[in-house]
């Protein structure tokens, strides 16, 4: 949900082209339940609740943490939004619900293990490997808040509106007065009357003027002392007791802060992650999967850009970005064709090696390797050109191996193109 909410209110120059590929972005995002933890543990309300990954654990966690409640929110947690309104692939619809005690196990049985598809997730969904028991809250009034990154004033941006739930995206379209932006100065921090702005936009109804206000503030200060590039509470609420609850948690932070922010990152859960980027990840590849029929294997960000435009310039789909780099081993390039070709959508690969500090010939025995370790059912169209290019032309002509070479990159692409088609 934020994704799109914030792609809309502020700037739009990260989009990344593909019709999935927002959550593709290089930054930690973690579930709704460690996201509630960090929060609370900066003073921030959140309800009760304790995350379970089967159905034995339901039953403990009931007796020890809600031995008195009668109805209980069963949250189904994966790395997506839009989840109160996506359908599993066993038919239950919706992520979240609201249940009597009684009938905990039996919903916490039917999202445990199953695939949800939300407008997020793409068609193929995520397995829902844990879910997260919550208090049921007595809620008097729903809001929207947000803290984002924001370009155009170069610093934190926070998001409000006085108006919360599922449909803030549709809000924010037809009523966009309703969306309160208050950018922070990076140096001098939240004030108060940057914080009183946010509450006036929030335009809580019971809760107590003052303590929303400090909420805030204690909100920024997560934000900030936790390398955040995203943090959405929706809805943000108030209770029957008057009390400003945040009754979601979603976080993501930036990867670049991981050296100091190693008890976070250790939150990670690759398990839904794309096994493709977790795998590149590893190989210090900078991977990230489409839905296209060739993979491309670049070195330099510039030229795989370029090499996916000329690709699609020629009537092909690119199934991926990757960029090996300016000084990839010659592991790195294998591990490189094992993540290409475990990709069954992948009918062709296409090489574009301009050789500055990265050397032809390394490229070259690392193709040569790589087909000796992965089975290559799929053509291969090379493009070398720089240095060492010779040799690396050499290796791949001595190597026996059945390739297809091209002069330029337009070449490369309209050989991949009808490689396909053949």
């Amino acid at each position: 949900m934020v994704r799109g909410l914030l792609n809309k209110l502020v700037s739009r120059s990260l989009s990344v082209a593909g019709k999935w590929q927002q959550q593709q972005l290089r930054r930690l995002n973690i579930h709704e339940y460690q996201g509630a933890e960090l929060m609370s543990k900066h003073g921030i309300n959140v309800p009760k609740g304790v995350a379970v990954s089967s159905v034995n654990e339901v039953k403990k966690a009931i007796q020890d943490v809600f031995p008195n409640e009668k109805e209980l929110v069963v949250k189904s947690q994966i790395l997506a939004g839009g989840r109160g309104l996506g359908t599993f692939k066993n038919g239950l619809k919706g992520g979240v619900h609201i249940v009597k005690t009684e009938q905990v196990e039996d919903m916490a049985g039917k999202m445990l293990g199953q695939i949800l598809v939300t407008k997020q997730t793409g068609p193929q969904g995520k397995v829902v490997s844990k879910v997260y028991i919550c208090q049921k809250l007595s809620l008097v009034n729903e809001m929207y808040f947000a803290i984002t990154l924001d370009r155009k004033t170069a610093g934190p941006l926070i998001i409000a509106c006085s108006k919360g739930g599922t449909s803030i995206e549709d809000l924010a379209e037809k009523f966009p007065d309703m969306i309160v932006k208050v950018p922070i100065d990076v140096f001098e921090g939240i004030t108060d009357e940057d914080a009183a702005k946010v509450v006036d936009g929030l335009a809580p109804k019971v809760s107590d003027r003052n303590d929303s206000i400090e909420q805030i503030k204690k909100f920024y200060k997560l934000f900030r002392e936790a390398d955040c590039t995203m943090l959405e509470v929706n809805p943000i609420a108030e209770t029957s007791d008057n009390q400003l609850v945040a009754a979601d948690a979603k976080l993501n932070f930036d990867d670049n802060a991981a050296f100091r922010q190693k008890e976070i990152f250790a939150l990670r859960d690759p398990t839904q992650e794309d096994p493709r980027e977790v795998a590149a990840a590893k190989a210090d590849l900078n991977y990230i999967g489409l839905d296209g029929e060739i993979g491309c294997m670049v070195n330099g960000a510039g030229l795989a850009m370029a090499t996916m435009d000329i690709i699609k310039l020629h009537g092909g789909t690119p199934a991926n970005f990757l960029d090996v780099g300016g000084n990839a081993s010659e592991d790195q390039v294998i591990e490189a064709f094992k993540i290409l070709t475990s990709d069954d959508k992948v009918k062709a690969i296409l090489v574009n090696i301009f050789g500055g500090i990265m050397k032809c010939d390394v490229i070259a025995s690392g193709i040569v390797n790589a087909a000796k370790v992965v089975a290559l059912k799929v053509p291969v169209v090379v493009r070398l050109e720089g240095t060492n290019v010779d040799q690396g032309k050499r290796i791949l002509k001595e190597s026996g191996m059945k390739l297809i070479t091209a002069e330029d990159l337009d070449d490369a692409a309209e050989k991949a193109v009808k490689a396909i088609s053949n």
